[in-house]
């Protein structure tokens, strides 16, 4: 692989380092500073609530350990497969690094305390946290970059 096939899988792995950094040291935070189940108002609209999660985003597949750890496995597995054939694609690297470490970071709370710590609340939405946030963020940008590749070949 030469160097500049290589950058964009250093980049990736370095904004899921990032991710997951950021992910667990805003979680022990809140960990360490409220009881389970307490809020503190932030700003207007958003509340900063100790949680826990056991299914995937929002709660979906609750009580399903194993299933959400295979679930998440998987992902991470077709995730590095696709970016595998298309490295080269202009971004994609951000957005595999963003999905790929808010997967982890997830799945480092699921083994290590059985469930994931959400805490960031905003009125009519259930509580994520920095993890969820970069996952939605790197679908996002992943579709993105998908489309624009999509766009540039039908040209």
């Amino acid at each position: 692989m030469a160097s500049a096939g290589r950058a964009p899988w250093l980049r990736a792995v370095l904004v899921a380092a990032a991710v997951i950094a950021l992910d667990q040291l805003t979680k022990a935070l809140i960990r360490g500073s409220l009881a389970l189940g307490a809020t503190r108002h932030l700003l207007p609209g958003v509340t900063l609530v100790h949680t826990t999660n056991s299914g995937v985003a929002f709660s979906l597949l609750s009580g399903s350990a194993v299933s959400v750890t295979l679930l998440a496995l998987v992902v991470l597995a077709a995730l590095i497969f696709f970016f595998a054939r298309h490295s080269s694609q202009p971004l994609l690297w951000l957005a595999t690094g963003m999905i790929a470490g808010g997967a982890l970071g997830n799945l480092i709370d699921r083994l290590r305390i059985g469930a994931v710590t959400d805490f960031i609340k905003l009125p009519d939405w259930p509580a994520f946290n920095v993890a969820d946030s970069a996952i939605t963020l790197g679908v996002i940008g992943f579709a993105l970059v998908i489309a624009r590749d999509g766009n540039r070949s039908s040209s």
